[in-house]
């Protein structure tokens, strides 16, 4: 829990010590997200220069889930090319006969199919290299799963993107 708490202070103080930015330096991005329970490919798509929509197709050991985020971005440390962002979304999916890990404590242990389903929020930094079409992201995402549940889950993240 103390980890946890750690992570979280930290992340939010990037929020409290960022500058608003004027534009995101590209529209949309493609890559690779690995989780903490997930990994696969994702979508990233500016609205307008601060506000992205985000979807995430997470393969896991007997499963799949498919996750929706909101994410508001902006500039991070005053530092080029740095940006914090936040958000909100849900993630719906399944998974099958085996072990379900979960976040500071036991894992579940289901013998047949279950659904998932639940809400999602995300913190995280993003860095795009200046002189390619590439975005590096670290996040977390907690999330509080309702289906199996209720629990609250965390999950944190890296990404990998192509941006165009």
């Amino acid at each position: 829990m103390k980890k946890f708490t750690f992570i979280a202070v930290l992340l939010t103080s990037f929020l409290l010590l960022s500058k608003r930015s004027d534009a995101q330096d590209y529209k949309t991005a493609v890559g690779l997200k690995f989780g903490g329970y997930e990994n696969g490919p994702s979508i990233k798509y500016f609205m307008d220069s601060n506000t992205a929509l985000e979807g995430i197709v997470g393969i896991r050991n007997h499963g799949v889930v498919f996750t929706g985020l909101y994410e508001l971005h902006q500039g991070a440390f005053n530092t080029a090319n740095l940006k914090f962002y936040y958000g909100f979304g849900a993630h719906v999916g399944s998974v099958g006969k085996g072990v379900y890990k979960r976040f500071g404590s036991d894992d579940n242990v289901y013998n047949d199919s279950h659904l998932l389903l639940g809400a999602d929020a995300v913190l995280g930094l993003e860095y795009k290299l200046p002189d390619a079409p590439f975005a590096f992201s670290l996040d977390l995402n907690p999330r509080v799963e309702l289906a199996t549940g209720p629990f609250f889950d965390l999950a944190p993240g890296l990404g990998l993107k192509y941006t165009f």
